[in-house]
């Protein structure tokens, strides 16, 4: 078990989230009727890509010059080159493009993702990672004699997924950002009929809040007893189960465990019961269809994502925050010959998504956007690339202004103004400013967002202004 959900089950077992008999999904705040006081829907999805997915292949540059910088340092020439050959790459035009700017283009498996960010629903964050505050190459290097503060345990998969999860930089924190966010929103989210952070990824630091608790499920909807049913002995079994937990729970001569694990018991059912019966009642996406068609894990994910906004108003929804992941980009070998199905799924997943929410004419009150680890070392390491620090990030939705690139995509040189070693590139955007951005467009006022990022003050920039 690693760190970060050693970590999350500390917290959760404090808080009262549970896995009952390890298989029913956990409980949640007490959200039970009504949508609250903020007169709209909308949605965040976070897209976790576990590993630390190599980015500057995902985007690269094309004018001449950079991309010259780019394949020298990706090894173009030789037998263990990791760069995309100029041709293949998929051009765009970013939105302001002028002549003489550089030019880029996306992977030649991203289709998808070309098409969005053509359309002006895909915004490209170029150069973004966890930050304390902006740092030089310069205070890099003396920060252990100058103080200058950065991430702890940088190129650490454990630790560098906390702080993208959590933004606690060198704190002690038991929330993530998405849990914190909850948490803001509390009272005017308190009526809805389901916790604001779902998880169809496992538990997850990042919607862990101290006041809200995120509900786990599977991929295709919440986890059920087994041998319950709707009649004969399935039904027997169940009714039974009911009635020794409301024993149980109201018996004053049980232990406060007893009564609040039975609780937690009822709960988790009813739950499941509410959460199951919602989506097989919801819409039926042409663009992630139940039949006929063979979906990616994370396209399963996605598709329950958006069956579970299409059944917004009977779950009495207002806000919610999605956790969805896909995995593999730990590409320390086979890099060339894997990251090309790694990325078309990524790219066809979030184009599909897009499109089934668009059905049902929410793609405006939905915004996916990424997250992974870390970057990648431009080098190779003969087959793949290590860890590094700063990457790309995509947005997309119907709120964002797409076609556009937030920040400076970095020039990709080795020995470079922002290379600590290696083709480990520093960040010029932090993951706070990202963070930010989300949670304003989200509803968190202005006041509460160092709350929700709480390094956002020591950036001069604190909306990055990729969302309507």
């Amino acid at each position: 078990m690693n760190r970060q959900r050693r970590k999350f089950l500390k917290a959760a077992a404090a808080g009262g989230v549970a896995y009952a008999f390890g298989r029913t999904p956990g409980t949640v705040h007490a959200q039970m009727s009504g949508v609250g006081g903020l007169g709209d829907y909308k949605a965040l999805v976070c897209l976790f890509l576990f590993g630390g997915n190599d980015s500057w292949n995902m985007v690269v540059p094309t004018s001449t010059a950079e991309y010259n910088a780019y394949a020298r340092a990706r090894g173009g020439g030789t037998s263990s080159s990791l760069a995309i050959d100029r041709a293949a790459l998929l051009p765009v035009t970013r939105v302001g493009q002028l002549p003489g700017d550089p030019s880029f283009g996306f992977h030649p498996s991203m289709t998808g993702a070309r098409d969005l960010f053509n359309a002006g629903k895909l915004a490209v964050l170029p150069n973004i990672g966890p930050l304390l505050r902006p740092t030089t190459k310069a205070q890099y290097q003396t920060a252990t004699t100058t103080g200058h503060a950065l991430p702890p345990q940088l190129f650490s998969h454990n630790d560098q997924q906390d702080q993208w999860h959590s933004l606690r930089g060198r704190t002690v924190l038991k929330s993530g950002w998405g849990g914190r966010v909850a948490d803001v929103l509390n009272a005017q989210t308190s009526g809805q009929g389901l916790s604001l952070n779902v998880s169809l990824a496992g538990q997850t630091y990042f919607q862990a809040g101290e006041v809200a608790r995120p509900y786990v499920m599977g991929a295709t909807g919440a986890a059920t007893f087994s041998g319950f049913a709707t009649s004969g002995v399935g039904l027997a079994r169940r009714t039974a189960f009911q009635t020794i937990s409301n024993s149980s729970a109201s018996a004053t001569a049980n232990t406060v465990y007893e009564r609040s694990y039975a609780r937690i018991q009822q709960r988790a059912v009813q739950f499941a019961d509410q959460v199951n019966g919602a989506l097989g009642s919801a819409y039926n996406f042409a663009a992630l269809p139940n039949t006929g068609a063979t979906l990616s894990a994370l396209q399963t994910q996605l598709r329950t994502v958006a069956k579970l906004i299409a059944a917004r108003s009977s779950l009495s929804m207002s806000r919610q925050i999605f956790f969805v992941s896909a995995g593999g980009f730990d590409q320390h070998d086979d890099l060339v010959a894997d990251q090309p199905g790694l990325l078309a799924n990524i790219s066809s997943s979030i184009k599909a998504f897009y499109d089934a929410l668009t059905e049902i004419g929410m793609d405006n009150s939905v915004t996916l956007f990424t997250h992974s680890d870390f970057g990648r070392t431009l080098t190779s390491n003969g087959d793949g690339s290590d860890h590094a620090w700063g990457g790309v990030q995509l947005v997309a939705g119907g709120a964002v202004r797409g076609g556009r690139f937030y920040g400076d995509y970095p020039l990709l040189e080795i020995n470079g103004p922002l290379d600590v070693g290696g083709g480990r590139i520093i960040p010029t955007v932090s993951a706070d400013q990202y963070a930010a951005t989300l949670a304003s467009w989200f509803g968190v006022g202005e006041s509460d967002l160092a709350k929700v990022a709480p390094s956002i003050n020591n950036f001069a920039t604190r909306n990055l202004g990729f969302l309507i």
